[in-house]
């Protein structure tokens, strides 16, 4: 390792520590394709101002953190992990995923599909009520995802409904309520069209944005997911208090179908966002679980108290094609291979991460059995000769003697930061380029790369359903989740082939093609895969903490 190198890893991590000690982030809660993984991880958001005491409860309690306030509890617009990880235990949709983290049965005790793969008719639980005691009804989940749809809601899961027949019309203007092909044949009968074959759609309704809505509730009072004393839960806990930006209190839901199952009394969240007070609250016996901090990774990752998981999500960097110098697909190829993505991994993040070689994350299996991830290969990779050749290259072709200013942009946190100047060195020492560096608290940051005023950027991709296409999808022309300015009616045909084509291996070979064209056209770079890794305490059990998918107490416990 030459000297220079060393120098700029000990500097990452140097300030990767003061960071941590000294600071807490404050972003906000994070899209799926932009947050950070599993609960006990708080470094994204919250307060980590003087810490209240945690309340002693009255019967069996786990202690947890979420990190921050949810966005919101209206399962359509909290699109982020620190909503949809609480709303995933108190609500449930009509398939929840197992203990082997497949779509198995929620409110639906069954189902029937028709012969062209099109019609599905769902059998919802008589015993399926909500915790006011209302009966949990098929209306509910017509009334939930036609709110999801509408385009008032400006739900940013409503994309996830588009496979239903009439949905993205409905959601894009052109069409009415009544397009959208879902339909409460009865109290307990729900019928949905459709558009084309998916054979993942019982998965993606796993995802809380399909939870259903008790509709004469929202009728009623249209904030009911706003507050502890209007909300109703349908799942294995109910909300019991909610104090702003500092704890949540589930109990127990004793209307949930299978109440018998659940073993928890209640659960205590948190929300606090920095490492090292979750870790000293897990010390002292406050939090069950707890992230590790940065500094502490060698020290404790190898614990009998550590759960190491596989978790579906990556983080990468946009390029901004429509601002210069990233209109020219070399220069955004030199400053791609100019990341080495093993040393940020090892040295920077720790944590037992895996540096990210493709787009899509390890844990997908193809038809052949075989993982998408070793079947597609490293399709980007770390060459700094190469970089410099292709920034010459692309400056000849644009006329440059010397590159435009640019600026890397990353939402607030110690972890975006050590990252960001750890890719700041590497592009000085392999490209002889001196890029900016600049934070953005969340609000300000998401709201600036939608609007593509953000020419190099951070972002995080968490998949919101267990198929490969779910992160590929992200970069149609159309995507809301885009934000890079990239459009191509072929990279879109990919898609579209990946998302219809009935026979799996030829599906699969689309999905590898618009997986290709991404890391030759490298509108983004990514980084690395994320992982799950949790401090947990002695007597924790059952936790179900799932590769794509959101964290289930259900059969969570904890002995006395």
């Amino acid at each position: 390792m030459s000297r220079k190198k060393l120098l700029w890893i000990l500097m990452a991590l140097l300030t990767a520590f003061v960071l941590v000690a000294c600071t807490a982030g404050e972003d906000a809660g994070e899209a799926p394709d932009d947050t950070d993984t599993a609960e006990g991880d708080g470094e994204d958001g919250g307060s980590d101002e003087a810490v209240e005491e945690t309340p002693e409860l009255d019967g069996k309690t786990l202690y947890i953190n979420n990190g921050q306030e949810p966005t919101s509890f209206d399962p359509s617009v909290g699109f982020d992990q620190v909503s949809w990880d609480p709303l995933n235990n108190l609500m449930e949709g009509l398939t929840r995923l197992d203990e082997n983290s497949e779509a198995a049965e929620g409110v639906a005790e069954s189902w029937d599909i028709s012969d062209d793969g099109l019609t599905y008719t769902f059998h919802l639980r008589e015993d399926a009520n909500w915790s006011n005691g209302d009966p949990v009804v098929a209306e509910d989940f017509v009334f939930a995802w036609k709110h999801m749809l509408d385009p008032d809601t400006a739900s940013a899961a409503a994309f996830l409904a588009y496979y239903i027949e009439g949905g993205e019309e409905y959601n894009s203007g052109e069409g009415s309520a009544d397009d959208v092909n879902v339909t409460a044949i009865d109290d307990k009968t729900l019928e949905v069209v459709l558009i084309q074959p998916t054979g993942f759609f019982l998965d993606l309704l796993t995802n809380p944005a399909f939870f259903p809505i008790n509709h004469q509730v929202a009728e009623e009072t249209p904030d009911w997911h706003a507050e502890a004393d209007t909300f109703v839960a349908n799942g294995p806990f109910m909300l019991d208090s909610w104090e702003h930006d500092s704890e949540l209190i589930f109990a127990k839901n004793p209307e949930y179908w299978d109440a018998d199952a659940v073993n928890l009394d209640y659960v205590h969240f948190s929300m606090v966002n920095n490492s090292n007070t979750q870790y000293q609250m897990f010390q002292t016996g406050e939090l069950d679980t707890a992230s590790i901090p940065p500094e502490m990774s060698d020290e404790l990752i190898d614990g009998d108290d550590v759960f190491i998981g596989e978790y579906g999500g990556l983080e990468f960097y946009r390029f901004n094609i429509t601002e210069e110098p990233f209109q020219n697909k070399k220069i955004r190829q030199a400053f791609s291979y100019a990341i080495n993505r093993e040393d940020i991994a090892e040295y920077v993040i720790k944590q037992g991460v895996e540096p990210a070689f493709g787009f899509v994350s390890p844990g997908f299996i193809a038809p052949d059995g075989r993982d998408f991830r070793e079947e597609n290969g490293d399709i980007v990779e770390f060459d700094p000769e190469a970089a410099q050749q292709l920034l010459e290259e692309g400056m000849e072709e644009e006329g440059y003697d010397e590159l435009p200013p640019i600026v890397l942009t990353y939402s607030t946190s110690d972890e975006n930061q050590a990252v960001a100047e750890a890719m700041q060195n590497m592009y000085s020492e392999h490209l002889g380029v001196d890029i900016s560096l600049e934070n953005q608290e969340w609000n300000v940051f998401a709201e600036a790369q939608q609007n593509l005023e953000l020419q190099f950027s951070r972002s995080s991709f968490i998949n919101d359903y267990s198929d490969p296409v779910n992160f590929l999808e992200s970069f149609t022309s159309e995507s809301y989740m885009n934000r890079t300015g990239f459009e191509s009616e072929e990279y879109d045909e990919l898609i579209q082939n990946g998302k219809s084509e009935t026979d799996e291996e030829q599906r699969y070979e689309y999905l590898y093609e618009a997986e290709r064209m991404l890391a030759d056209e490298i509108i983004a770079a990514p980084v690395r895969y994320y992982n799950v890794v949790v401090l947990e305490a002695d007597g924790v059990e059952g936790i179900l903490r799932h590769p794509v998918g959101y964290f289930d107490l259900k059969y969570a416990d904890k002995a006395e």
